[in-house]
């Protein structure tokens, strides 16, 4: 079909993407350092296609891309190389702006030193909405302020609009939801969006950006903390440990298989857009995170949820999309 290059691609999304690929017939060339939070071994992941060829290379080093991309010039670009965690990213924001933002540039210019690729796939994420649109009483739409720490510490969960009365969320649509993160981490995915957007607008290169909801599925790390809230309490679950609810339990997520999002990209690899696109990947379904919460304790037999009212920042209230 094609030569498929796939940034971080030995992560959750890359191996399952890189499988599709190699069934579809592509060449695919994978480049991840193995970061040990992801792979606490560094070693290959048995989930990565033997088919499939490993650079262990850092993104973010001018030099990885001399021997990724030697003999090697692909047709599609899947740029899922990122840090992801929320949280992580306030304590580390150098790490996100580094490897986000820097490790974008750098593939970029390796690749107009080269063939520039006729597509570019960007896996983007629902963290670059921040709180999204809320309706409000009248009918409008409001795109509310992020919530404050003073907002957390008085336990005032939902967002008010600026008259303080109640808001309802709104499924995000990427064609009017404005983005307006409230995470390093969210700043960072819509800072490589725009980076990707102005590049191929002098090269000529397809751009399919997809901002991806909370994506779960079997082989996702039980051990990375910042991996995932599905994840998370499973892990939880299976010790028979108490989860946790931050809040009051009522945070709304929209949680999408792994597998939907690998055939998502793959459909848009098989459709080039003769403009560059941005489409939102999600179930279209929000549940709480008690409600995710029952369902794993169902499951496990743990003890049920413990509603504790903590809190992180940078995290939104309600996130979910209308595919």
């Amino acid at each position: 079909m094609t030569d498929a290059l796939l940034t971080g691609g030995a992560g959750f999304i890359g191996c399952r993407l890189a499988a599709r690929l190699v069934e579809d017939g592509a060449r695919v060339r994978v480049v991840d350092s193995l970061h040990p939070q992801v792979h606490p071994d560094r070693q290959r992941p048995a989930d990565l296609p033997d088919e499939a060829e490993l650079v262990v290379a850092d993104v973010t080093e001018a030099a990885t891309w001399e021997a990724v991309l030697d003999g090697f010039t692909p047709d599609v670009v899947v740029h899922l190389a990122a840090e992801t965690g929320t949280g992580q990213s306030f304590d580390q924001s150098s790490r996100h702006g580094l490897v986000n933002v820097v490790g974008t540039t750098r593939l970029l210019d390796a690749l107009l030193q080269r063939v520039p690729p006729a597509h570019l796939v960007l896996p983007s994420s629902r963290a670059v909405y921040g709180e999204g649109a809320w309706r409000a009483p009248d009918g409008s739409l409001v795109h509310p302020a992020a919530r404050t720490k003073t907002d957390f510490e008085a336990q005032r969960w939902d967002p008010v609009g600026p008259d303080g009365a109640p808001l309802v969320p709104v499924p995000a649509r990427a064609t009017t939801t404005e983005p307006r993160p409230t995470s390093v981490y969210g700043a960072t995915k819509l800072a490589q969006e725009h980076v990707c957007a102005a590049w191929v607008s002098g090269t000529g290169t397809a751009l399919s950006t997809f901002r991806l909801q909370n994506v779960y599925g079997a082989g996702q790390s039980l051990s990375n903390p910042y991996t995932g809230i599905v994840s998370l309490f499973c892990r939880l679950g299976l010790a028979k440990e108490q989860i946790d609810l931050y809040e009051d339990g009522q945070v709304l997520r929209d949680f999408v298989h792994v597998d939907d999002v690998v055939r998502s990209i793959a459909a848009g690899i098989a459709d080039p857009p003769a403009a560059p696109r941005t489409l939102d990947v999600g179930s279209g379904t929000a549940v709480t995170i008690r409600q995710l919460a029952e369902e794993i304790v169902a499951l496990t037999g743990a003890p049920e949820p413990l509603v504790s009212g903590r809190w992180r920042v940078g995290d939104v209230r309600a996130a979910s999309c209308d595919p």
